[in-house]
């Protein structure tokens, strides 16, 4: 039996894994979930043991620890693969909008309904069964592959960095291999080569040193909610371009070769709207859907609250108000200059009737890799005979700041091996993985290291 008749052998025992991981409600943001972030990594170093990695530790950080595994059998003329991962998760909230338990996994036709089913725990355990699969039916891997698995993705990975630095001896590669992105649908692979950067702050506006009953101050005094909603009207412009100073001065330009490979990627609009829920699109003129949702910067305000919102009424003029902003960044824009700029803009508009804070939460850069590395094509091969159908390369709207981390610490480029779906409501309910997808990653996993491997 060779590893890729091993894979399909086995695929309802990788599927009970799979759900038993899923089980594990492993919420990096919510301290209460600390016990269960420590409970998935134990149980993810148990499965890399089990698959054949002769090496696999829980190593500490500052916060939620790294799993980190080896198998290094292949010999120092074998290429190495650095496998990045992570097993975090994001909070099931709102609970609400759940048609099955978030952290029941439940199967619904070809699909797996779970928090992080797709983001990342499928996707990443599709290596883990990879490696499996190789080393039961071959006793050793075409590669030396080493892994490593975080656990704070999810709050901004900010143990990944120092730890990066901190064994760059141990994590030396010739490539990292990442499954945290998508393909644009089930029989249409695609290889992302480029993501956007993040940055990540928080506004917090104040008027009056305490609360104000509305009706003896309202009119008198300027309510800070309103002074704020009137500051953020103000950070784009009517053609939907951001108004920050200087925001766009590092901006690196679309050439018209990229444009026109970014238009080869198929795309439905009346279908991108359905999935989207929206009746029609929005954003900066003179850019297709694909190329603002891709390779253009953002700023969106992913939360507002302030006063009273319980039930019921109370007529009060609040003293604080608050607004969570993420800007997603393209490469060249620097994350810490870009929340600069967005706090001085944001102080200047403030009416004088408030003072501004502004807090950096996260941050990270964005990344472009190279599309003719031995590894892309590797990929490129592997994604072509499992599919039977050649992968189309695209850009990434989303934020995977490792990769960034990866060039600029370890001197090694990442291949970008998606296998989830547009529809798979990552950070939403109902959060889904493919099965097929599931299945059809692993053997392209397999054939991904046997290929580099030759």
């Amino acid at each position: 039996m060779n590893a890729l008749a091993y894979a399909r052998f086995y695929q309802n025992k990788f599927l009970q894994e799979l759900q038993e991981f899923l089980r594990i409600p492993s919420v990096s943001t919510q301290p209460d979930h600390q016990p269960d972030v420590e409970r998935a990594a134990a149980w993810l170093c148990e499965q890399l043991s089990a698959a054949g990695f002769p090496r696999a530790d829980v190593m500490p950080t500052a916060g939620h620890p790294v799993v980190y595994a080896e198998w290094m059998g292949a010999g120092s003329d074998a290429p190495t693969v650095l496998i990045y991962g992570h097993y975090d998760v994001q909070p099931p909230d709102p609970m609400d909008e759940w048609k099955t338990p978030p952290f029941e996994p439940t199967i619904v036709g070809d699909d797996v309904f779970a928090r992080g089913a797709s983001d990342d725990k499928g996707q990443m355990y599709v290596h883990v069964k990879a490696v499996e699969a190789l080393a039961k039916t071959n006793g050793s891997l075409p590669v030396n592959v080493k892994c490593i698995f975080e656990g704070e993705e999810e709050c901004g990975s900010p143990s990944l960095t120092p730890f990066v630095h901190e064994h760059i001896d141990l994590l030396d590669a010739d490539v990292a291999l990442i499954s945290d992105t998508h393909i644009l649908g089930e029989d249409t692979p695609s290889i992302v080569y480029g993501l956007r950067g993040i940055v990540y702050v928080e506004v917090e506006v104040t008027g009056p040193d305490h609360d104000l009953h509305s009706g003896t101050y309202g009119g008198a005094v300027q309510n800070p909610i309103n002074a704020l909603c009137g500051m953020i009207a103000q950070l784009h412009d009517e053609d939907g371009r951001i108004a920050i100073p200087g925001f766009y001065d590092q901006v690196r330009d679309l050439s018209a070769e990229e444009r026109q490979a970014l238009a080869k990627a198929p795309f439905d609009r009346q279908s991108w709207l359905q999935e989207s829920g929206v009746k029609t699109d929005w954003g900066e003129q003179g850019y297709t859907i694909v190329e603002r949702a891709s390779a253009r910067p953002t700023l969106d305000v992913n939360g507002m609250w302030g006063g009273y919102i319980q039930p019921g009424a109370k007529t009060v003029l609040p003293s604080r108000a608050f607004a969570k902003i993420s800007m997603r960044l393209v490469p060249d824009q620097d994350p810490e200059e870009i929340a600069q700029l967005a706090a001085d803009y944001l102080k200047q508009i403030a009416p004088p009737t408030v003072s501004v804070k502004v807090r950096e939460l996260h941050g990270g850069d964005g990344a472009i890799v190279r599309r003719d590395s031995p590894a892309m094509q590797a990929a490129f091969q592997a994604y072509t005979e499992v599919f039977g159908r050649e992968p189309v390369f695209v850009r990434e709207g989303g934020s995977i700041p490792v990769v960034a981390l990866f060039q600029q610490a370890l001197d090694i480029e990442t291949v970008l091996m998606g296998f989830g779906l547009p529809d798979d409501r990552l950070h939403s309910p109902n959060e889904k993985f493919h099965l097929p997808n599931f299945y059809r990653g692993i053997e392209t996993s397999i054939r991904f290291m046997e290929v580099l491997g030759e």
